[in-house]
């Protein structure tokens, strides 16, 4: 019997064309993590489920379409509470909680909220290649952080051991796995005149190849298609042809680039957004409108998101600074939260320098820390507040830790002499003085 050739090569190029498409289209194969740590992992995740609130609704989710990295903008403490239990404003409204499946410590440990089969409220106002309501069709995984800060090394292992799992569970590629900045759009407001995105800014500092994870899409598919306006900042930091990672310049400091809607999105406004300028003044975001004005807001000021707490605890009272519920580290710091010169004074009377300190965001209550500042230069038989400070030593700004754990200025101290040894002295980093 004859061979149609010809028809044997169309047969064959159609068979490798099927292979090649069907390469391309597979999900990326997984990361290669030892099987002995990925169970390690599984077993070590805290069942937080029992502190859900009763209130929340469950719902099976039908489908599973994306993996959605948060970060929390706060410390374990309260993201534990706000994600189980609900977010609390000022105004006494609060939500049901359920606003995540995972919360990932910056130590690595990793919490289940929510059980993955059920919907969880993460994603809010959200659109994805057309499709809307993203928290229907997604697992929210909260790290523990700022978005204008970096997150930590076991935060991205754990990450990536959690993400190859849930791949595994419901056959996902890489570019399932999202950010909610990328997913999360906003309607029409003061900076944009239709609908847009940049509603979140939400783990725009997210590196996924520091969670093993391969790249993201392309382009955004929404603003491409023109369902929404693009974001020129997460533009850049997504869907740039070179390799960009969200800076932690300015962080969340006003700028001519980083204005209100850029550090806070939606949240500008909001009563649990607090504005703090630099002559030491304090607005909450619903203030700024009638007080000051949007366009008015001076260079320098820090905006603090999900401030729960009352506005005094951050009024600025000195150079030492008091960790209180709602108020952390960051919220005091800023950037220079994990500086040498940024000292930390524990309840159980340990003195840390932020550089030292792995969980800086979930310190105890009651933590003092003050910025910009060297030492310890302890008072001693040879060695005096002035041989230490020079004229400086009776100075606001030089701070006296005394043996039983009071931290007093310079100015407040009537008798010098009296002070014991064993007082500790720290001056501003500025200061040249003779310690």
């Amino acid at each position: 019997m004859p061979v149609n050739r010809a028809g044997l090569a169309k047969q064959f190029c159609l068979a490798a064309l099927v292979v090649t498409l069907s390469i391309l289209m597979a999900p990326s194969p997984a990361r290669s993590y030892p099987r002995e740590e990925a169970a390690r992992f599984q077993r070590s995740i805290v069942d937080y489920r029992t502190r859900l609130n009763s209130r929340y609704p469950k719902v099976k989710r039908r489908k599973t379409k994306y993996i959605i990295v948060h970060t929390s903008e706060l410390g374990r403490k309260a993201t534990l509470r706000v994600v189980s239990r609900g977010k609390r404003f000022r105004s006494g409204r609060r939500t049901a909680g359920g606003h995540c499946h995972y919360v990932i410590a910056r130590d690595g440990r990793t919490y289940r909220i929510l059980d993955k089969q059920y919907v969880a409220d993460h994603a809010g106002t959200s659109m994805w290649n057309g499709e809307t309501d993203i928290s229907k069709l997604s697992i929210g995984i909260e790290m523990v952080g700022y978005h204008y800060a970096p997150l930590s090394t076991a935060q991205y292992r754990s990450l990536g051991l959690l993400i190859d799992i849930l791949q595994g569970v419901y056959n996902l590629d890489d570019r399932a796995v999202l950010t909610h900045s990328q997913v999360a759009y906003g309607y029409p407001n003061r900076w944009h005149r239709k609908n847009h995105r940049g509603r979140k800014r939400c783990a725009k500092n997210f590196e996924r190849a520091k969670a093993g994870v391969g790249p993201t899409w392309p382009y955004d598919p929404d603003v491409r298609d023109g369902r929404l306006t693009a974001d020129r900042q997460l533009a850049a930091v997504y869907y740039s042809p070179k390799a960009v990672v969200a800076a932690a310049d300015e962080a969340n400091v006003i700028s001519k680039r980083n204005t209100a809607w850029v550090i806070a999105g939606e949240d500008f406004d909001s009563t649990a957004t607090v504005y703090k300028f630099p002559d030491g003044r304090i607005f909450s975001g619903d203030q700024i409108a009638a007080k000051v004005g949007w366009d008015r807001l001076p260079a320098k000021t820090v905006v603090l998101l999900n401030q729960e707490a009352s506005v005094e605890q951050l009024k600025d009272d000195g150079p030492v600074k008091t960790i209180a519920d709602g108020v952390t580290a960051w919220s005091l710091a800023g950037r220079l939260y994990n500086r040498a010169t940024t000292i930390y004074f524990l309840p159980s009377g340990r003195i840390k320098t932020g550089s030292v300190i792995d969980d800086w965001d979930d310190l105890p209550v009651r933590t003092r820390l003050i910025v910009g500042y060297k030492g310890p230069f302890e008072l001693r038989k040879d060695q005096s507040a002035y041989r230490i400070a020079g004229k400086g030593y009776k100075a606001p700004e030089t701070i006296y830790f005394l043996p039983d754990g009071q931290l007093v200025r310079g100015h407040r101290i009537k008798d010098f002499t009296q002070l014991k040894r064993g007082t500790l002295v720290f001056l501003p980093a500025r200061q040249k003085g003779r310690g």
